[in-house]
């Protein structure tokens, strides 16, 4: 049995799209990240109220707003595609445009702050000694525990590919083995890097240096949470059977971010970690 329906002239269905139903989590999900952004704009400002932190409380239940609405908007995602069969092999290709342009558009979001730690690292200015790294900055040595972190991010790529060749066989729970391993090394990577940045010699506003630092490898770590859930997810549906060899896109994208999220590390890694600190 097909996986996804035959549309039909006489049937009612002109088209082989899948047209969304009327949704309340698009206009819940820009509430919530509107109390998320006020939140966190109170906190940095330090606003209080009767002895009340506003905005930490702020921050807590506009990022638990979120949460909310991606799950329940994912949940119904999730069930145009296995209950209602909703999403033909057309509507699949729109996919694959759609998150293929999401990663392009996060690849010139990276661009951006590695534009500015070149910027730096070409011309720096008599405040930062002339010299890059800046002569008060004692950076991260590169073959510590960052080449430890880029093993782990490559071992989690070869993990996914596994998963991947697992599906494509149909063999769901040598699938959902190889994904549990793969979350389990974004959970690694993250310990790791928090570890680091607690032991960082560097406060944030330091310098140009610090600053392009944390932003640049803290917004990677920020991905690496995000596509860590991903396939977390994935890893439940794989659980569930949710997932074919000819119907599996939701796992082909969260692959496609995890291996985007270890391509970044690896440019991270040369220019930052090891020639930002020659």
């Amino acid at each position: 049995m097909a996986d996804t329906p035959v549309y039909d002239l006489k049937g009612g269905k002109p088209h082989p799209y899948h047209l969304v139903k009327p949704s309340v989590w698009p206009l819940a999900g820009s509430f919530a990240a509107g109390l998320l952004a006020l939140g966190a704009v109170l906190f940095m400002h330090k606003v209080e109220f009767s002895g009340w932190n506003v905005g930490l409380k702020g921050v807590i239940l506009g990022f638990a707003a979120v949460l909310s609405v991606m799950w329940f908007w994912w949940r119904d995602v999730v069930k145009e595609a296995v209950v209602e069969k909703a999403h033909s092999d057309e509507t699949k290709v729109g996919f694959r445009y759609g998150m293929a342009l999401f990663i392009a558009s996060e690849v010139m979001f990276f661009v951006a702050f590695f534009w500015a730690f070149f910027w730096g690292a070409l011309m720096p200015t008599e405040a930062l000694g002339f010299q890059w790294p800046p002569k008060f900055v004692h950076p991260i040595p590169a073959f510590d525990l960052p080449l430890l972190m880029t093993m782990i991010l490559l071992l989690s790529g070869c993990t996914v590919t596994w998963a991947h060749h697992a599906i494509l066989e149909d063999h769901n729970e040598e699938a959902a083995k190889a994904l549990a391993i793969t979350v389990g090394l974004g959970v690694v990577f993250t310990g790791f890097q928090i570890y680091e940045y607690h032991h960082a010699s560097f406060p944030f506003k330091e310098s140009v240096y610090s600053a392009a630092f944390y932003m640049a490898t803290g917004f990677h770590g920020f991905h690496v949470l995000v596509g860590t859930i991903f396939l977390a997810v994935c890893y439940f549906r794989t659980k569930k059977g949710h997932f074919t060899a000819k119907s599996h896109f939701g796992f082909e994208a969260a692959a496609w971010y995890w291996h985007f999220v270890d391509v970044v590390w690896l440019f991270l890694f040369v220019a930052i970690y090891w020639w930002g600190n020659a």
